[in-house]
Formats: structure tokens, C-alpha cells, sequence
């Protein structure tokens, strides 16, 4: 970092600093670092948007609280650059979402300036309400801040907390960061009502009268003019918020250190729960951003002066876009069709099917619970739902997946987009558990295709079936298989050998079929593509068990309960005693760094997986290899 370019955030090496500025410089330190954060994710890539928007604010917060002391809660946390820059880790932000590097959320392990980590949305007013209240329990005078965006505000999870919150005569602030975007445009009935209240139309009527009644007395006038061009219209009516039993505050503008500081010396010393209404624009400063703020999301790197660029070359088709690609022609083919994402419409590659189907398009906002029961009664009046939703996302409906679609035995296809290791993103987004918890769950299906092609056919294959079915696929790109045109399915339940060795059998659930592949070249065994972790196909399973030595799985996913627990569990009850290794992911949190090096550590490269069968099978890989050498 040089002094020249950024000499004023060179000096604030954490919070006890930034306290130490005046007013005047303040602004220059916000200046500086909305600057620098540009320029650091341009290297790096990372989320840029949502923490431009929030300079200010870090700012004002930090001011104002005695943090760490006092408990400051982010919101998913993809906006915590500028509180990272600010408490101690500003040269570190070149190791970013990298291996060993910062991570992109907020991490109690990386900082004590992290006082809650996160990475889903909704849950900072509870965990800062459990703050504010063991603070009060202890006797401890300290506050509890919870920033939450306006589209994590849509779920209900912040609502319960809320209601829980406003009884509690505690030290507790929550502050709504009002930006009129999520990841994807905020949908549904709430967000009509902050875009009303930020409108200002009640403002303005409320100014009209105002003028009127105040003409008489020039002082009262001039500071009611005050208040509008500094609060930003501080007095509103009782809102839901104050029904809920918050003192509701706003709202003000974000980006204006002269209304956000007093206000907040203010609510400090208020009693009770506070709640403050914070208008923000994301990408704020950075043109291209402002512009377009859902496309510099979470960019890669780039060139800040230039912007984002499309590639020399056309990048390998991703998974998410053969789902896009299918659900628009499966919707072609049939009217029944429905289409559902809690709040992530670009990262689940449903633009096009927005556009083409809006009337069969759903948005629920950030609902997962509501997506899954509202996709169980479509299903139940004969539509065909399908729940574009991340693998990490369905975690947190699991009870709606069990009694409202499982147990009924609806048609629901579930999308499971980021299955396995997602890389920069770490542990919270990591797909590491959705065999595991699925398969347990009758009357639901999982399956794992290998590649692009597999993923359309087997998608059309689930959409056929008259049960809830998952399919899960990885981010990103994967062997470049080419897909076909047609909606043609695989056999359901079935898997297929592509590999004939002998000795050795490798069942390969999902795209580590092809480093099972590369490894069992070297090795002269045989390789099995399962497609399938339930139904497991045990026709297959039985007789490769019969003509080989010893097995091994291979998945990428918890190897606890994952599909290798699924073979054990048949050869067990068929009766088959044979060795078995199962390989996949460890019972550890497994941290953000490039997905292909993580793969690599856990053993499930073409490499680990080789170096993993000579050491538990050495005399059978011993005596296959003289017969690659003979065929050579």
C-alpha cells in the first residue's frame, strides 16, 4: 500500500485511530477507502457493490461505538471489506478469498472485530439480540448492533427475531441497509413498502404542511428546513417496525457522515430497542458499479479504469447454464412447468426463463422455507415446480423438504446448484452435505451427474418422476462435455461401467468420475459411473462387487452419511462382505482457496485418488498394473 496514494487510511491501523480523526478528515478517510477497496478487489475479485455501498456507514459505526466492545453484527457479511480495511487486516487484502488468506465474510476466528460470522442472510438480529441480552444478564454495558440488508430483511427468520427484540428493554440497534437490492432485484410485498417509505412521499406532504404552519415562525421554519436537508426526514408515522416495539429512526442518508454520526451519538443513549433506517446506493462511487450493480456483484479481477470486460475467448459452458438452458426448453415443451428461486435468479441462470416465462416465474425473495411449502402446493394443484436453489440454501428449509414435499411425495425437482466445493466462497457455501441429508428422507432421489451432458438428461429424467427428486451439480464448468438439443432422460435409478479393469472398482458419484477415471488408467481398475446416490443402482452395484476385489467410492460431498455410506449400507444388507474405501470429504470445514487446490488436499484429484488405492490396496493395484503394461 503507498503512503501517497492513501495517506490518512495509512494511519488507521484499527477503530482506536479512526476515533482519533476530526469530522473534516473523516470524509477524507472515506474518500481514501471506498478508493482503495475498488483498487484491492479489482486484483482480487470479490464482492464490490454491496461494499461500496457501506464506506460510509463502516465509517460512521466505528466512530461512533467502541468496537470491539461493543458487538457489531454484519448481515450475510459480503459487505464487511471496508470494516476489514478498518481493523487491522488492510494489508491483507491482497490474500482475499485466497487459500490461507482472509476470508470473504466475517470470521471470529480472523478478528475480534468479528463478532458474529455469517455468510447467509437473515440470522444478525438474532444473534445480536442474544448479545444484547447476555450483556444484560452479565451486567456489562456495552451495545449490540445488527446491520441487515432490506432484501435479507425479507425473510422470516428476521422477523421472529424482531418480535422477540421488542420486548427486551435491551442495548440493542438494528439498522436497516436500505439499498433496494439484494443479489438479485428485491421482490414482494415488504419491499413495495420500504421503497414507499424511502419514496419520500409522505415526506414531501408532510414538508407541504409544514411550510404552511411554520411560515408565521422564521426560526421554527429554518430548522425544520435543517432537518430536511440533513435527516432526511427523521419523523415519520408509526411504522411496522414501532409495532414491533422498536423506536423506528429514518430514514437517513447513508452516505452523509453529517447526518449518520449525530444519529448515532443519539441512539446511543436512548433506551430500549432502537431501530435505524439507513439509505444507501451499492456500488456508490464507482460509476460502472451504480450502473450495474448486480453484474460487479461479485466480479472477478479486473481493471477498474476499463471495467468488466467480456473474455478473448468464450469460457466453457457452466453447469448453472445447462440448467438455464433446459428449464427454458423444458418449459417449452410443457405448460405445467413453474420455475422458483429464493432470491438468486442470476446466480441459478434464470434470466432467460424469467424473461420468456414471467407468468410461470417466482421470486420469493430470501424465503428458502417459504420456496419449498409454496412449491408443495403448485405441486399439489398439478404444476410441475422447480426449485432453482443452491445446495447450502436448502439447508436451512429442511423441515419444509421432509413434511411438506417428502412426506406428501410431490413432484418438486430441486436444482441444486454449488454441490461440493465452491472455493472462494469457503465453508458457509460449500454444497458438502446434500446426499447425506437427502438420502435419509424417504421418497426422495438424488442424483449426480458427471458431466453437462448428464446434467440436462438426468434434470429431464427428475422431471419425469412422479416424487421429489434432487439433482446436484457443481459451480462452475466441468469436463466440457457437450450437451444435447433434445429433452431425452437417462434410466432412472441406473448407472452405467465405463471402465473395465479388474481387481479394483471405482463407483464414482457425480464429476470426480473423471479424475477416477484418469486414476484407474495408471492403475487397471475399473471404474463404475453411478449417477445415482439413491436409488442406489444395486443390480450394478452386486455385480461389480462379485467380479472385483475390493470396492471404492468416490463423491464429492461429506463422506459421514454421504453415498459411499450408501454402498456399505447395501453390500451390508445383500450380505456382500467385501473391503471398502469411501472417499470424499472429510469431517472438517474445509476453507475458501481455489477449488481445483482444495480438491487436491482433500485427495479427490486423479492423483490423490491413485496415491489413496496404493496405499490401502498395494497387491491388487500390483497385480493390474503388469496388464496395462502388456496392453501397452
Amino acid at each position: 500500500m503507498s503512503n501517497t496514494s492513501y495517506p490518512l487510511l495509512q494511519t488507521v491501523n484499527d477503530p482506536a485511530d479512526l476515533r482519533k480523526l476530526t469530522r473534516h478528515q473523516l470524509r477524507t478517510l472515506a474518500d481514501e477507502l471506498r478508493a482503495y477497496l475498488l483498487e484491492s478487489v479489482a486484483r482480487t475479485g470479490g464482492h464490490l457493490s454491496s461494499n461500496l455501498g457501506t464506506v460510509e456507514l463502516t465509517v460512521a459505526l466505528h466512530y461512533v461505538f467502541n468496537t470491539p466492545h461493543d458487538r457489531l453484527v454484519w448481515d450475510v457479511g459480503h459487505q464487511t471489506y471496508p470494516h476489514k480495511i478498518l481493523t487491522g487486516r488492510r494489508e491483507r487484502m491482497g490474500t482475499l478469498r485466497q487459500l490461507g488468506g482472509l476470508s470473504g465474510f466475517p470470521q471470529r476466528s480472523e478478528s475480534e472485530y468479528d463478532a458474529f460470522g455469517t455468510a447467509h442472510s437473515s440470522t444478525s438480529i438474532s444473534a445480536a439480540l442474544g448479545m444484547a441480552l447476555a450483556a444484560r444478564q452479565k451486567g456489562e454495558d456495552r451495545h449490540a448492533v445488527a446491520v441487515i440488508g432490506d432484501g435479507a430483511m425479507t425473510a422470516g427468520m428476521a422477523f421472529e427475531a424482531l418480535n422477540h427484540g421488542g420486548v427486551e428493554d435491551c442495548r440493542l440497534l438494528v439498522i436497516l441497509n436500505d439499498n433496494d437490492m439484494s443479489i438479485s432485484p428485491p421482490v414482494g410485498a415488504l419491499n413495495r413498502y420500504l421503497a414507499q417509505l424511502m419514496s419520500g412521499q409522505f415526506y414531501a406532504a408532510a414538508k407541504s404542511v409544514g411550510k404552511t404552519v411554520l411560515k408565521g415562525a422564521p426560526p421554527l421554519f429554518e430548522l425544520a428546513k435543517r432537518i430536511e436537508e440533513h435527516a432526511k426526514g427523521m419523523v415519520v408515522p408509526a411504522t411496522l417496525f414501532e409495532k414491533f416495539g422498536f423506536n423506528y429512526i429514518g430514514p437517513i442518508d447513508g452516505h452523509d457522515l453529517e447526518s449518520l454520526i449525530p444519529t448515532l451519538e443519539n441512539i446511543k443513549h436512548l433506551k430500549g430497542p432502537q431501530f435505524l433506517h439507513v439509505v444507501t446506493k451499492k456500488g456508490q462511487g464507482y460509476k460502472l458499479a451504480e450502473a450495474d450493480p448486480v453484474a460487479y456483484h461479485g466480479p472477478g479481477k479486473f481493471d477498474p479504469a476499463v471495467g468488466l470486460q467480456k473474455p478473448a475467448t468464450p469460457p466453457k459452458q457452466t453447469f448453472t447454464q445447462v440448467f438455464g438452458h433446459w428449464l427454458c426448453d423444458m418449459a417449452e415443451k410443457d405448460p405445467r412447468l413453474v420455475g422458483i428461486t429464493p432470491a438468486m435468479r442470476e446466480g441459478s441462470g434464470m434470466v432467460e426463463f424469467h424473461q420468456r416465462f414471467p407468468d410461470r416465474y417466482y421470486d420469493v425473495g430470501i424465503a428458502e422455507q417459504h420456496a419449498v411449502t409454496f412449491a408443495a402446493g403448485l405441486a399439489c394443484e398439478g404444476l410441475k415446480p422447480v426449485v432453482a436453489i443452491y445446495s447450502t440454501f436448502l439447508q436451512r428449509a429442511y423441515d419444509q423438504l421432509i413434511h411438506d414435499v417428502a412426506l406428501q411425495n410431490l413432484p418438486v425437482v430441486f436444482a441444486l446448484d454449488r454441490a461440493g466445493l465452491v472455493g472462494a466462497d469457503g465453508a458457509t457455501h460449500a454444497g458438502a452435505y446434500d446426499i447425506a441429508y437427502l438420502r435419509c428422507i424417504p421418497n426422495v432421489s438424488v442424483a449426480c451427474p458427471a458431466d453437462e451432458r448428464e446434467c440436462r438428461q438426468l434434470l429431464s429424467t427428475a422431471f419425469e418422476q412422479n416424487h421429489p427428486v434432487a439433482v446436484r451439480y457443481p459451480r462452475g464448468a466441468g469436463a466440457g462435455i457437450a450437451t444435447e438439443a433434445g429433452l431425452q432422460g437417462l434410466p432412472y435409478g441406473k448407472g452405467e461401467v465405463r471402465r473395465q479393469g479388474k481387481g479394483l472398482a471405482i463407483l464414482a458419484f457425480g464429476t470426480l468420475l473423471y479424475p477416477a477415471l484418469a486414476a484407474a488408467e495408471k492403475l487397471g481398475a475399473t471404474v463404475v459411473n453411478m449417477r445415482w446416490a439413491k436409488p442406489l443402482d444395486t443390480e450394478l452395484l452386486l455385480k461389480v462387487a462379485t467380479e472385483h476385489e475390493a470396492l471404492v467410492t468416490v463423491e464429492e460431498g461429506a463422506v459421514m452419511g454421504g453415498a459411499g455410506s450408501a454402498v456399505s449400507e447395501a453390500l451390508q444388507a445383500a450380505g456382500v462382505l467385501k473391503p471398502l474405501l469411501q472417499l470424499g470429504l472429510p469431517d472438517v470445514f474445509i476453507e475458501h482457496g481455489d477449488p481445483a487446490k482444495l480438491l487436491s488436499m482433500q485427495g479427490l484429484d486423479a492423483a490423490g485418488i491413485q496415491a489413496a488405492l496404493e496405499k490401502r490396496f498395494p497387491e491388487l493395484v500390483a497385480q493390474a498394473r503388469p496388464t496395462l503394461k502388456a496392453v501397452a
